[in-house]
């Protein structure tokens, strides 16, 4: 993974809060003032979803992120950010949002 996707990533969401890459999974998480609510893999941007966020990812048509589990395919509930996320900020920052608030959700 390339230090300049993060690097971007974290360029473009610079007005969503105070942002962490912490290493993890062979990437990185993402963290919002403590809430983790992304991952970056393989230059690759995965937001949370949630019940509530998920048919807006599943609409788009984005893929979830699966990684194999002795043998057998999981996912987790993170999806791939659409590619205008990684082109707009405001597209970025309205995406990263709702991650977010999946983020503070599953706190409760």
């Amino acid at each position: 993974m390339r230090a300049s996707f993060i690097a971007h990533v974290k360029e473009l969401l610079r007005g969503l809060g105070h942002l962490e890459a912490k290493p993890m999974f062979g990437g990185h998480g993402l963290y919002c003032d403590g809430a983790f609510f992304a991952i970056v893999l393989d230059d690759v941007l995965y937001l949370k979803a949630d019940a509530q966020s998920r048919p807006r990812f599943v609409a788009a048509g984005l893929e979830p992120f699966v990684y194999a589990r002795q043998g057998k395919r999981a996912s987790l509930n993170y999806y791939r950010a659409p590619a205008e996320a990684l082109e707009s900020p405001e597209a970025a920052l309205a995406w990263s949002r709702e991650a977010v608030a999946a983020a503070l959700r599953a706190r409760r």
